[in-house]
């Protein structure tokens, strides 16, 4: 019997196998660890990645790239735009929606 997909989006909470996501609180250059981080779930998602990190003088900072972890979160003009001690990254597979700009999170 197969199973029927929720009534409501928001009423499937569970963790899916298509994305990678990860993140660092407390370390110095944290966006620096996430990319690590993501270079080691690459496989998790190649199609785009993004970081988000916090600065408590700065606020939030993102970048969002198309391909792969090492061609873009490598260079260290990227990542010093990227301060702070609190970093979350994504890489993306996609299983739903476009493969446009605003489907990189």
């Amino acid at each position: 019997m197969r199973e029927l997909p929720p009534a409501h989006p928001f009423d499937d909470d569970k963790l899916r196998e298509e994305c990678g996501v990860y993140g660092v609180i407390g370390l110095t250059d944290a966006a620096n660890f996430v990319a690590l981080g993501l270079h080691a779930l690459q496989h998790r998602g190649q199609e785009a990645g993004g970081i988000v990190s916090f600065d408590p003088e700065r606020g939030f900072n993102s970048a969002r790239r198309f391909g792969y972890v090492r061609d873009n979160f490598t260079k260290a003009s990227l990542m010093e735009t990227l301060p702070g001690a609190i970093a979350i990254g994504h890489v993306r597979y996609s299983t739903a929606g476009s493969k446009g700009n605003t489907q990189i999170r």
